[in-house]
């Protein structure tokens, strides 16, 4: 790629985003850096002041200029608000997908565009990777236990090639290695735990600030009431804790969740994790799909991240859903409103949310 180019590196005060600006301009780029600055509700401490006080002594380190991109209402309105919202439907969300498609893909970009970048870059543990005619693609991060590229799926190619993933393809502990050697301010510093409030927040305690949460019944099989509940909607598929059951057996078996009824605000629950047995079709819609795929395609599937993925096959494509079939005996189940990637071997074909 030409080494000229200008590129604004989203620096969120973290070693990976750290390493990422330092190897773009060790390959001669003209970096910025730049703090993304998201929304949090009031009644909860997020420490953004510390991370950009970080960020902007990397940024003073590495002597490149620094700004701060308010995504504050992009924030509020695309995530949060989804949040909330998907958890009053009865859904599961995954606001990391959502926060990568809205605001670092989407405010952050529009950010970078509108002052002359030609690139934008992030600390993401995932790979770029151009073919014979320059056309991008997207790969898993070469370090198994940190590959973000499930956070990714919703890239579309257009995003691709406006982004640099300079880290993807390198372990964690090298990039530690290289933030000491550069002497970075940030190479000692812990990994965060994601993006102020979604990384910390007890779901029910925050979903109550915004839903009159109600204590319901925990029924089993059999439809009997045996323990209680914090509130039918904060609760997902295959879930095994945050209930009570009326036991006093210490060795009692875990039960899982096995369904919700958001109306009527119970949850049924079972000894057996639920499971979506060989030739279960999943339906995904919002789709994209930035490679070739047709139906009948034997494609690896994943429905959370870290995953062991999953055979399925394709039964239908249209413009904005996909029917898989599982291949596989049997498979964890998924909650509706969570995001299903697709992959072929290591090439991440796209993905979309489960219905």
């Amino acid at each position: 790629m030409d080494k000229a180019k200008k590129v604004f590196v989203g620096m969120s005060g973290g070693v990976d985003s750290s390493v990422a600006a330092w190897r773009l301009k060790e390959q001669g780029y003209d970096v910025v850096g730049v703090f993304i600055k998201v929304w949090h509700p009031d009644f909860l401490v997020c420490n953004w002041e510390e991370e950009r006080l970080d960020a902007m002594r990397v940024a003073a380190h590495l002597d490149i200029p620094f700004l701060t991109c308010d995504a504050e209402k992009d924030y509020r309105d695309e995530v949060a608000k989804y949040f909330i919202s998907e958890y009053i439907a009865g859904h599961t969300p995954n606001p990391d997908v959502m926060c990568n498609k809205y605001v670092k893909f989407g405010a952050f970009m529009r950010f970078a565009k509108e002052k002359g970048a030609d690139f934008i870059a992030t600390g993401h543990y995932a790979r770029r990777i151009d073919n014979a005619e320059n056309k991008p693609s997207l790969y898993r991060g070469l370090d198994e236990n940190k590959d973000q590229s499930y956070f990714l799926w919703s890239l579309t190619n257009e995003q691709l090639e406006y982004t640099l993933l300079p880290i993807g393809d390198t372990k964690k502990e090298i990039i530690r290695q290289e933030a000491e050697k550069a002497d970075l301010p940030t190479a000692t510093k812990k990994d965060s735990q994601g993006v102020c409030f979604l990384g910390h927040i007890d779901i029910p305690e925050f979903i109550s600030h915004y839903v009159d949460l109600k204590e319901g019944d925990v029924l089993n099989d059999g439809g009997e009431v045996i323990g209680k509940h914090k509130g039918a909607m904060v609760y997902t598929l295959g879930q095994r804790h945050g209930f009570t059951i009326n036991t006093n057996d210490q060795n009692r078996e875990v039960y899982y969740v096995q369904s919700k009824d958001v109306a009527n605000n119970t949850i049924t629950v079972s000894e057996h994790r639920p499971e979506f047995k060989s030739s279960h079709d999943l339906l995904l819609q919002n789709i994209v799909v930035r490679e070739d795929v047709k139906v009948g395609d034997k494609l690896s599937a994943q429905t959370r991240y870290r995953q062991t993925p999953f055979l399925v096959e394709v039964k239908s494509l249209t413009g904005t859903e996909i029917i898989l079939k599982i291949t596989e005996a049997s498979t964890e189940a998924v909650a509706s409103g969570q995001s299903c990637v697709l992959y072929k071997d290591e090439l991440c074909l796209g993905g979309g949310i489960v219905i």
